[in-house]
């Protein structure tokens, strides 16, 4: 009875969590689905409620305890998931048409950069149209700065796979330097190589080994995400 009594108020914060949260923007969105927002507003009710209900010292209800929770741990997720979505939205607009898949996966952003659009072949020289499209990466990037940068590099699995690591290592590497040219901090910016060891496609296809060579960027975000909101240039950044 008693934890019927605690379930029955929860409910209800995560549900009022979701409705105030629907007006986010979800671009990677389809239908009338819950926006991301709404989403990181009710697991952060649950998780603040299931704390709140286990914190205190008795002076406060059990019951109260997990309402408190509750409406703290849903801001806290609906300004990651707006911080995240206002970011997107402009990701989304600085790289239309330059070929680079920008895909939502829950408070995570993912930019997909072909080797066809980034690279020659056996090369870890950035072309001209990745530096463009980095230049709009770095920009946003600026003005969100509560967001890590996650770099990996991928190949297919023609030739010799240890060089095909080197090779990996070197063009997630070329990809942050020029962020970093571009004003984005080192502190932020984690480069791997994966060589041929992560395909997203076969590689016994000339099509799906172009998949396999890649680059992708994921933007996550750190602790502070949504504290400062975001989308404002801090004076002295540079363009």
């Amino acid at each position: 009875m008693r934890m019927t009594r605690i379930m029955v108020p929860l409910a209800a914060a995560i549900l009022l969590a979701g409705c105030a949260g629907q007006g986010g923007y979800g671009g990677s969105q389809r239908g009338g689905g819950v926006s991301t927002t709404a989403k990181g507003s009710g697991i952060g009710a649950a998780v603040g409620a299931a704390a709140g209900a286990l914190s205190g010292d008795g002076s406060t209800s059990r019951r109260d305890r997990a309402l408190i929770g509750a409406a703290v741990g849903a801001a806290a997720g609906a300004g990651v998931g707006a911080y995240m979505d206002r970011q997107e939205k402009e990701l989304r607009r600085g790289l239309e048409g330059s070929r680079i898949e920008v895909d939502r996966q829950g408070d995570d952003i993912v930019l997909n950069m072909p080797s066809k659009v980034t690279f020659d072949f056996d090369s870890a020289q950035l072309t001209g149209q990745a530096q463009n499209a980095l230049n709009e990466v770095a920009n946003v990037l600026s003005q969100y700065q509560d967001t890590r940068v996650n770099i990996a590099g991928h190949t297919d699995s023609t030739g010799d796979a240890s060089y095909n690591q080197r090779l990996s290592e070197r063009r997630a590497q070329s990809v942050g330097n020029y962020l970093s040219q571009g004003g984005v901090a080192s502190s932020r910016l984690n480069t791997t190589g994966y060589g041929e060891n992560q395909p997203v496609a076969s590689n016994n296809t000339d099509a799906g080994r172009a998949q396999n060579r890649r680059v992708e960027i994921t933007l996550t975000p750190t602790e502070g995400a949504g504290n400062r909101g975001g989308g404002r240039r801090q004076q002295g950044q540079r363009r």
